[in-house]
């Protein structure tokens, strides 16, 4: 059997794009939970239900509909960042970038976008625990995103390259 014959047993590789979608969906869904575990346990004042704030009106959105949409609404978001990852930072090598990726979206969040977010209390009166675990929340989503969207952008580029 020639390389070609046997390439065509092979159901055809996701393409990159939907790669970055999955990923930021997964990523979003995923650690947005671990982020309400966090809460649960007392790591952080935060819960995921706080990005429906300056959208939704009712007390539902602290009960168990407003936790399921709000992680719903940040693997859609973290589908968002995801690709900005991939037209910013695809081509950097490294973990360091997930990392530095990670904090400027905390960054982002806490402090430029805390004045939309009224339950938040201003980033300097947050208590030492939400900080540490929010900033280590996002710096692992930070290096999930980082890693896997460059991961697979190295993948493809060796695969892409010939073979002399």
């Amino acid at each position: 059997m020639t390389t070609v014959q046997k390439k065509k047993n092979y159901p055809k590789p996701m393409s990159f794009v939907a790669m970055v979608f999955w990923t930021g969906l997964f990523g979003g869904l995923f650690w947005g939970t671990i982020g309400l575990l966090a809460y649960y346990f007392n790591f952080t004042e935060i819960r995921p239900n706080i990005i429906l704030e300056p959208w939704a009106l009712g007390k539902w959105k602290f009960q168990w509909l407003g936790t399921l949409i709000s992680l719903i609404l940040l693997g859609v978001f973290s589908v968002a960042m995801a690709f900005a990852y991939y037209l910013a930072l695809k081509k950097f090598n490294g973990i360091l970038f997930g990392l530095g990726y990670g904090i400027v979206l905390f960054l982002l969040v806490f402090v430029v976008l805390n004045p939309i977010f009224p339950s938040m209390k201003p980033f300097l009166e947050l208590g030492l625990n939400t900080l540490v675990t929010t900033v280590c929340l996002y710096m692992i989503y930070g290096l999930f995103i980082g890693y896997s969207i460059n991961y697979e952008y190295q993948n493809n580029k060796v695969e892409e390259e010939p073979v002399s």
